[in-house]
């Protein structure tokens, strides 16, 4: 659209299409960014620390001799249940050390006996062979995980037990072993790890669902999962009918449970497999509520925690609102709501108090709402929040482009939205940011001065008496600039 040839700007409506589409490339990298930057990682139940456990135990397994580790599995296998007891809780201890995870593995026949004591018929040994083989599930080494192979399809078998305190211990391992190795996911999904977890999500104890969200986000984030796991067995599945239950906002919405699913759905949305059932199944609406929800909430309260559903929230909406079949199966009119735009107002305010850094995920609904959408556009006007908008532009880089964005959102939907910007203080914010050494923030700057010169004429008057062209000529030498640089200047002198 910026022509240095031409010397001036190209009609209106070329303009804004140009302006559009390279925004919508822009904001492709960010959502392929999004959709790279997995939260993997691993979780440890563990009842006491490892300097507190076991006093002489743990500093004899220390030692890590292949027949330490032997005369405790030995042990483990005769004598009375508290003395197999005692040798399990000392060869548990002794697995919290790397060391000692890797003698166990090299020994012959270790996993063996550790799988038959996780099915023996005493409750009590088998539930510190799970323990000792959570400890070994949490390691950092692969092919640590990759020796639990012969144990999971008994912790698989284990989701069905009547102890919840089991199914919550068998969960965190599957999830660790899980993340870890691409042969675990393959043995456990013939099985059918996503029908037991599907029974799981039933359950009615709190830790259950949240070990369960953990262990389904972690299978969500394998490689493999948008070609084969998500298509052919989740979406398949009834998980995420019940993952919309579990996120809708009410006094049973368990916050440490929601956050788990709110990762989930994110991780099913950004592979791109059908989006389109999810919105059918009320993704839009259920996340929306949640949203007013959780405005109300930090209203309420100074939590510091409801950012850690916030943050996926914001990304599963802001991500369903791109797919092209939103419109098509009404999805955008489950959020016309300008209730929406307040409510994510109030969680800026907040992310700007307590927690910066999740201020571009805010944006980045705002601008997935208002890009599209004329009646957002009219929502953030009729609410007087362009000021609010605009006190956030010195932030940071990231958060002034996200802003700038948003405002040429509203000023591209034309004449009556740029005279509703207009006047105020968006044009001397405008020259602030072209003092900015950050060429992206001064092209999006540029994007939208040429929006309001477009459509509010007697903005380049304005422009012109507060010293707009000096303002403009600190950036004319720069090569990703200058063209428009050019372009603006020579609207302004000929307008």
């Amino acid at each position: 659209m910026w022509s240095r040839r031409q010397g001036c700007l190209r009609p209106v409506v070329c303009g804004v299409e140009e302006l559009r589409r390279r925004r919508r490339e822009r904001e492709a990298v960010l959502r392929k960014a999004r959709r790279e930057q997995q939260l993997v990682s691993k979780r440890l139940l563990r009842d006491d620390a490892p300097e507190e456990a076991g006093e002489g135990c743990v500093s004899a397994i220390l030692g890590e001799t292949e027949l330490q580790v032997q005369q405790l599995l030995w042990q483990a296998q005769r004598g009375t249940e508290e003395k197999r007891e005692r040798a399990l809780v000392s060869l548990r201890r002794g697995l919290q050390h790397p060391e000692t995870q890797q003698t166990f593995i090299r020994l012959e026949g270790s996993m063996r006996t550790l799988v038959g004591l996780l099915t023996s018929n005493q409750a009590l040994l088998q539930l510190e062979a799970a323990r000792c083989l959570h400890e070994l599930s949490h390691s950092e080494q692969s092919t640590v995980a990759e020796a639990c192979l012969p144990a999971t399809s008994y912790l698989l078998t284990y989701l069905s037990s009547h102890s919840s305190d089991f199914i919550e211990l068998c969960l965190y391992t599957l999830g660790n072993l899980i993340v870890e190795s691409e042969a675990v996911r393959r043995q456990l999904l013939p099985q059918g790890i996503v029908p037991a977890l599907a029974a799981c999500i039933q359950s009615p104890h709190v830790a259950v669902l949240e070990a369960l969200g953990f262990t389904l986000s972690q299978l969500l984030q394998a490689k493999e999962a948008p070609q084969t796991i998500i298509p052919s067995s989740i979406l398949a599945s009834t998980l995420p009918q019940h993952m919309l239950q579990l996120l809708q906002p009410g006094p049973k919405l368990n916050p440490g449970v929601a956050v788990e699913f709110a990762w989930c759905l994110h991780y099913i949305i950004c592979s791109q497999v059908s989006n389109s059932l999810l919105i059918a199944h009320g993704a839009l609406s259920t996340l929306g509520l949640l949203l007013l929800d959780l405005a109300e909430a930090v209203q309420r309260s100074e939590d510091a925690g409801l950012e850690l559903l916030a943050c996926p929230v914001l990304r599963c909406v802001s991500n369903l609102l791109t797919e092209a079949e939103v419109e098509t199966v009404g999805g955008q009119m489950q959020l016309r709501d300008e209730r929406v735009v307040a409510a994510l107002f109030i969680l800026l305010q907040f992310f700007f108090q307590k927690q910066p850094s999740l201020l571009p995920e805010g944006l980045w609904l705002l601008n997935n709402l208002t890009a599209n959408s004329p009646s957002f556009c009219t929502s953030l006007l009729s609410l007087d929040l362009i000021e609010p908008l605009l006190q956030l532009l010195p932030l940071s880089n990231v958060v002034s482009v996200m802003v700038l964005t948003v405002l040429c959102n509203v000023a591209e939907k034309g004449p009556a939205y740029c005279q509703r910007l207009w006047p105020g203080p968006l044009l001397p914010a405008l020259l602030q940011t072209l003092f900015f050494s950050d060429t992206e923030v001064v092209g999006q700057s540029l994007e939208l001065l040429h929006l309001l010169f477009l459509y509010q004429p007697e903005a380049v008057q304005v422009f012109l008496q507060q010293s707009g062209l000096q303002a403009l000529e600190r950036h004319q030498e720069e090569a990703q600039l200058q063209d428009r640089v050019y372009a603006l200047q020579q609207a302004a002198l000929q307008g």
